[in-house]
This record gives C-alpha cells, structure tokens and sequence, in this order.
C-alpha cells in the first residue's frame, strides 16, 4: 500500500490517522504482532468482520447527533468504501461494512473532514457516551443533559487513563427518570436532578452491563453536583484501569471489579484517585450544544390519501416538544439499516420540515426536532414515499436486533431476518400493540446482547440445539426485563429454548396469555411476576419438543441451507500481549507520549503516560519469569516479590511506593518532573536487566 498525507487542520487528529496508516504498513509487513495490531485498529475504530478479508467500521456519534451535512458525508463514504448501507446501532452510532482495512486511514480523513471521528468507537476504550435521544426538547427533563454528554466525550477522547483498560466502558446520560437511556446498564449512567437550592446534579449508577451475565448497575449517588461528574468519572475509570482484570477478558468489565472487590472498596478506592485527577471541579459549558435552527415556516398544502396511517402515525410517532409549537417526530428504522441512496432522499424530504439535527435512538431509530404542526401532513408525506413513515415507534411492533450472522464474529443465528419475521407478525395479527410502548421485544444473534435482549421484556438470543447427531438454530427465550424508572431496571430470566422457527409461536404465546390473563391495566412485569418464571417454562415448553421436528426447522430464518454453527473471535476488546520485546517496545513509544504531554504542558496526561511506562515495563520483566498478573495492581504487587524483595533490581524502596506516588500527588509540573524521570530510569533499568537475562 502506499502512504498518504492528509489536509486536515486540525494536527492531533492528522497524526492519529497518518498514525494508523503507518501501523497498518507495518502489520502488512510482519512489523506488528497480529494481537497487537487488533487491538490498535479496534481502538480506531475497525473492527474484523465474519467475511474475512473485510471491515466493519464504527463511527462515533456522541449521543447520537447528527447534522444532514454529516449524514450525508458517510452516505458518500459508505457508496465509496463500503457496501452502499447505514447500520444504526444500539449506542447510537453507524457501522458501515465490508470495508478494505488498507483503505481505512483515507475513509477516517475524509470523516473529519466534517468533524466526525472513528477513534475510539471499539476496543479497550470509552465508547460512545450515549443518552436519551429527546434531551434539549423533552419536555420532562429537569435540563438538557447534551452538554454534559458533549463534555464527558470530549474529556475521556484520547485521554491517557482510559487507552488500554482491560475492556470497554460505558456511558450514559438519561433526560429523566424514565431512565430512557438505560443508566442501570452502564459502567456509569446517571439521570439529571435539581435539589432544593435550585441547583443541577445527577444521580449516578455504577457497574452495570449486559452480556452473557447481566448484572443491575448500583445507585451510588443520589445528587452529585454538576462539575462533580466528570472528575467522578475519571476517579472511578482510574481504579478500573488499575485493578480491573485484564487476562480473562469474560471477568474484564467493571460490574466483575465490583464483584471480586466489593462496592465499598470500589468507593473507597475512587475517592483515594481524586488527588490525582486532572481536575477536581468541571464546570460545563451548557452552551457547548445549541439548539438547532428553526426552518422557515411555509409550507405547501398537502392532501393525505390513506388518513388512518397518518393518524397511527401522529399517535405513535409525534410528541409536543418543551417548546411551545413544535414536535419531535420519530422515524422506525426496520433493523437500523438505512441505504445510501434512501439517506439522500430522506435528508432532501425532511430538510424543509425539521431543524439540521437528527438523533439515532437506542432502539435503532432517528428523532428529527423542530416539526412546526402546520408541516406535519407535508412531513408525513415525504416519509411515507421512502418507508419511514410506519408507526409504532417503540412499540411492541419495533423490534431491537443487532447484526447477529449477517456480519459479526461471534453471530450464533440470524436475528435480522427474525426481527422483521417479529415485526411482520405484529402488524398483521396484532396491530393495537403499535399503541403499547410498555412492552419491549429485543434479539441478539449470539449470548453477548448486542441487540439488549438482557432488558427486553420479551427476548431472544441466538444459539443452537443438537437433534439427534444433528444440530438446528435455537432461539433462547428471555422474559421479564426492561426499565423501571430513576436508575432501577431489571434483568430479563431465561426461560427456556426453543427452535428458531418456533420464535413466532413464542410470541404469539405469550401475547395472548397477556391479553387473556392479565389483569386490567397490569403492566407486563407485574403480570410476568404474578405468574412466575415457571409458569411461562410450561406455557412454552410444547414449542420445546424435538420429536416433532421438520426438516425445514434445521434452517435458519434468511437462509436456504442447513444450519451449521460457524463461530469466530470476538473483537469486542482487545487482547493480551504476551510478547516480552513487544511491551518494552511500547514502554518505549509510551515514554515518547509522556515527553511530548510534558513538553505541551499536559501535566496529567504526562503522568499518567509515565505510570504505562512502570506499568508495561515491569510486565514484560515479569513474563521473562513466566509470571502473566491479571491486573495493574498485580504487577505491581508481583514486582516487588519477584525482583524488588530478591534483590535482583534495586529502585531505593519498593516498586509500589515508586509507582503509587501517583495517587498521593497532584498533577503539578513539578511532580511530572520528578515522576516522568523516575519512569525513564525505571525503562532504562528494566531494559538493562533484560539484556543481562538475553546474554545469560
């Protein structure tokens, strides 16, 4: 491949991208260990799809937001490096697929170009912080919680605390306490509250996730003032980084640190982090997310033929903005994908109707803002030429699924296909549940609840079933989750597996049990716990029979041939790299980031290079002695006994005080001074000891 320059004028993320094109010549020319270079590209944003060869790209969108120039610009970018579609994800972002990984640093230039970023979409990073798609016009939020999301993106991007953690962290912010952004999920969710003074907080939720084993996220603070957030998050992102898990990346995320710690020590820890933050207070600029411009109002008349699809529409998909009016009119994406060429049209509809700012929802969506009513019959018209105009936005009728085997590594079944099976069972045999917005049905094409199934009320996620010597797609039935309110949620329970043919016969189960043996206006959680786990087992277990197989049961839903199960690596994080060169090569180049941080005048940055440097260069002694820590802390600890206490390096104390003094200073020029030198001449120790064990 051949090198390039860009002409971008922004200098950090020039080199970011002429960065990745140099490490991708090197990779190409055995210059980088294959896992290195993963968790390199993935920390960029490219992540390895099931076709070999080929990319997924993530495109970081904070929130969600998107302006039309924008969204037209990866339109472009995906009918000139990919396969021509727009995936809208659960974390509000857009995948475009079968990308050439050589072609990647051109595509990330052409991006910005239009201040859209992939670093940090994938890998061992802070991923996109997420929130309610309706903040800044939902008329229930106590305030906009935009800027604060615009600010925690900006602070935790490329900052050094959070480049390689054992695995990724989420983030969320909720306009209200209907929780619509999940908080109880995250690492940390949080939802805005003002206290008797008049004054602006949030209440914060810790060490939540999904995944195979979801675990229910802790209300850690009730009212945490406004510029307490941000250095809280980093506090708790530097306990994460030190002592979370980093060989068994099943046990990696925060919800396990919390797990194997405990929550109190978890806290106690936080607090003894502040010292070193990079700041003790934020103030947020609540200014930093504007409220898009108003379109003129003059619009055409318009005649709506068929006005029992516009009136579903009007009841489920428009709401009254907190701006006196207008409306914010939601668009069901089927499966979040978006064809370039609808892109372009559906931006040329909307565009007189809605102000420049789309915003991608949880459940694979778009919000567009700024409807004035008299617009609304126009609006409506241009949708429904392109699709977009079927109502029952999340409702029962608006299924959540991730790509499952369609692209992704690790897809067990195909949940795309499902997903529109679902919602076609829906509109035909069910179509007043496009009014219920109480009842969620999600799917995930393997365990790893990409599409949410883990919070569904009603789920499903791939697996498989063996008949026999042969095996047949399986479905797992999940019952029972979904938000509660104010930071509390709940966790979807197995129920049982079925085959995946039969996931239509599950829902129609169900359904009708609820609308038989429901009580009048009882949620579905009460009825679902009313009845018991194992009532449902019963209910289901007839579609769980495999003496009554039909041969058509052995092939998934969206294919022709039988089922196989076909399973890669995830890319969900990146690897361990047990490569002794390799790790004092990168102690090395992190030295080189904490003397360019410290020539800048980034004090904090430079620090906390210098403990990657202690970090990575004490591992890679350690591995000489076939000692593989799990954490930060543990190589810390392990040092000392292995080298320190044997006297075999000397370092005027023990490595701990030496690389600890971290979180008992602050992050002055004058500790930078001293605590970068003493890095340099730990690596220089460290590399001497190494060429003494190579000649040995």
């Amino acid at each position: 491949m051949q090198s390039f320059r860009t002409e971008l004028e922004n200098p950090i993320v020039e080199k970011d991208i002429i960065d990745l094109e140099k490490k991708i010549r090197d990779f190409r020319e055995g210059k980088i260990h294959d896992e290195k270079f993963r968790s390199l590209r993935l920390a960029r944003g490219v992540y390895g799809q099931r076709q070999p060869g080929v990319q997924m790209v993530r495109i970081k969108l904070p929130f969600g937001k998107v302006t039309f120039k924008q969204l037209l610009r990866i339109a472009d970018i995906s009918d000139k490096y990919a396969s021509r579609n727009l995936h809208l994800t659960t974390r509000q972002d857009i995948q475009i697929h079968y990308v050439s990984l050589d072609r990647t640093p051109q595509l990330w230039a052409e991006l910005e170009q239009d201040d859209i970023t992939l670093r940090e979409a994938c890998g061992n990073t802070v991923r996109n912080v997420t929130s309610s798609p309706a903040s800044g016009i939902d008329p229930l939020e106590p305030f906009d919680v935009s800027p604060y999301a615009q600010a925690t993106f900006e602070y935790f991007l490329r900052n050094p605390i959070c480049q390689e953690m054992g695995r990724k962290f989420k983030i969320s912010f909720s306009s209200n306490d209907n929780d619509t952004a999940f908080s109880y999920i995250h690492d940390i969710g949080v939802i805005p509250k003002i206290n008797s003074n008049n004054e602006r907080g949030f209440k914060v939720m810790l060490g939540g996730g999904l995944g195979a084993q979801p675990i229910l996220a802790s209300i850690v603070e009730e009212f945490l003032p406004e510029d307490q957030l941000i250095p809280y998050i980093e506090s708790v992102i530097r306990v994460f980084d030190r002592y979370g898990e980093r060989n068994n990346r099943n046990k990696a995320r925060m919800k396990y640190l919390i797990q194997k710690l405990g929550l109190e020590e978890v806290l106690r820890l936080t607090k003894i982090e502040r010292i070193a933050n990079k700041v003790k207070t934020f103030k947020i600029n609540r200014d930093s997310v504007p409220l898009p411009v108003v379109p003129e109002a003059t619009y055409p008349a318009v005649e709506i033929v068929d006005q029992l699809h516009y009136q579903q529409w009007l009841d489920t998909n428009v709401f009254e903005q907190k701006q006196e009016g207008f409306y914010g009119v939601y668009i069901k994406v089927e499966v979040g994908d978006i064809p370039t060429d609808k892109a372009r049209q559906l931006v040329a509809a909307i565009q007189p109707y809605v102000a420049d700012e789309i915003r991608i929802t949880q459940n694979q969506g778009l919000l567009l803002k700024f409807a004035r009513k008299e617009g609304l019959p126009g609006l409506f018209k241009g949708l429904a030429e392109l699709g977009f105009a079927n109502p029952g936005f999340d409702s029962v009728a608006d299924v959540t699924t991730c790509p499952g085997t369609d692209t992704c590594n690790l897809g067990i079944s195909n949940s795309m296909t499902l997903s529109r099976v679902l919602e076609d069972l829906i509109y035909s045999e069910y179509e007043d549940l496009i009014y219920n917005r109480e009842i969620k049905i999600k799917i995930s094409g393997c365990m790893n609840s990409c599409g949410q199934h883990g919070l569904a009320h009603i789920g499903f996620h791939g697996s498989s079933l063996k008949a026999g010597t042969r095996v047949l797609p399986s479905v797992q039935v999940l019952l029972g989750g979904g938000t509660v309110g104010d930071g509390v949620g709940r966790a979807a329970e197995k129920v049982i597996k079925v085959p995946a043919k039969r996931a239509t016969h599950v829902l129609r189960v169900v359904l009708d049990d609820y609308k038989q043996n429901s009580i009048e206006d009882e949620t579905f959680h009460n009825y679902y716990d009313r009845q018991g786990k194992d009532y449902f087992y019963q209910l289901l277990k007839p579609l769980a029979n495999l003496e009554t197989l039909t041969d058509e049961e052995f092939v998934d839903w969206g294919h022709e041939e039988t089922f196989a199960t076909a399973i890669g690596v995830g890319e969900c994080a990146g690897v361990v790299i047990d490569l002794v060169a390799t790790l004092l090569f990168e102690s090395e180049e992190k030295m080189g980031w904490a003397n360019d941080s410290f020539n800048n005048g980034a004090w904090s940055d430079a620090i906390y290079h210098s403990y990657n440097v202690f970090i990575s260069s004490a591992k890679a002694l350690l591995l000489d002695k076939g000692i593989n820590s799990s954490t930060q802390a543990g190589i810390i600890r392990e040092f000392d006994t292995n080298y320190i206490e044997k006297g075999e390096l000397n370092v005027n104390g023990t490595f701990s005080d030496l690389v600890l003094q971290i979180n008992k200073n602050e992050p002055s020029q004058e500790f930078a001074t001293t605590y970068r030198a003493a890095a340099n001449d730990f690596l220089n120790l460290v590399k001497a000891k190494r060429e003494e064990v190579v000649q040995s």
